[in-house]
């Protein structure tokens, strides 16, 4: 488990034409393996992006039509490797889209499936806002994956901001942290690294996060940098503002090191919900 190993993120800039999307990050994810990566990971709606206003009006397939999955399922067997597919918009009941990512190994089988939580409804500034819960049906349960180097636990994006999560997942035995993302620029300028570091930081994890950058469809802008992690906090790769692949190695001992020196895993205890205060006969300030 401890063996060391080449994770690759790729960073593009999806437009709306799912098969253009998929033919150039064939095309990065083919070099990335070329050039040693045993695990690639690609980021949110990798295969399409747009909007319209507020609403995501990428094009919905039902799971086992969209061409993605038959195209990287090939790619992982040709090159033994395993590939994470940041998120599909996958058709949910009634007109309804799941936001769900898909772990593959190198025999190109699907091994898990996550449908993003937390989903993005939020107002920027200047009028930007984003509407997720109008088209996505969120997911309801936390994935973890075991992979050849240690346990993955698997998010999407805005899950980003809610450390329970993390911590769910950490204490179910993740080493590795997956947050394949879309993230608005106007937030990522603000957020990203702290939020990525934080969750390193609490769990003692790598977190592995590939995210879309530059200008889509409907006007919205993602941020790009693309970023690995360590279970101390350092970045070890970022990929700047432009498309292309990160390359970084990965040595899972560096989870167990990190845990040693502060292990706050287990350190977790049970406490009250906010409760009354006595003397004042109401909610304590």
């Amino acid at each position: 488990m401890s063996t060391t190993f080449t994770v690759a993120l790729i960073q593009n800039c999806a437009g709306p034409e799912v098969e253009a999307n998929i033919a150039e990050t064939l095309a990065m994810s083919r070099e990335a393996a070329h050039r040693g990566a045993a695990f690639v990971c690609l980021p949110e709606y990798f295969s399409a992006l747009s909007s319209e206003g507020p609403r995501l009006t990428m094009e919905t397939f039902l799971e086992d039509a969209h061409p993605a999955l038959p195209a990287y399922a090939e790619l992982a067997r040709q090159r033994e490797i395993w590939v994470l597919l940041g998120s599909l918009p996958i058709a949910a009941a009634g007109e309804r889209t799941h936001n769900r990512s898909f772990l593959l190994d190198p025999e190109g089988r699907v091994v898990r499936r996550y449908d993003k939580i937390h989903l993005f409804d939020v107002d920027l500034a200047e009028g930007e806002e984003y509407r997720e819960s109008a088209t996505i049906e969120p997911g309801g349960e936390a994935v973890t994956a075991d992979l050849p180097w240690g346990r993955l636990g698997m998010t999407i994006c805005y899950d980003l901001r809610f450390p329970h999560l993390y911590r769910t997942l950490a204490q179910a035995g993740a080493e590795f942290l997956a947050v394949p993302a879309a993230f608005t620029k106007t937030s990522g300028k603000a957020h990203w690294h702290t939020l990525n570091r934080a969750r390193a930081i609490e769990n003692g994890a790598y977190v592995i996060a590939p995210c879309q950058c530059g200008e889509h469809a409907g006007g919205g802008w993602t941020y790009g940098h693309s970023l690995v992690v360590d279970p101390w906090g350092r970045v070890l790769a970022d990929g700047g503002e432009a498309p292309g692949i990160i390359l970084c190695e990965i040595d899972p001992a560096k989870v167990a090191e990190a845990r040693a020196k502060i292990p706050s895993l287990r350190h977790d205890r049970p406490f009250e919900s906010i409760g009354r205060c006595p003397e004042l006969g109401d909610d304590c300030p």
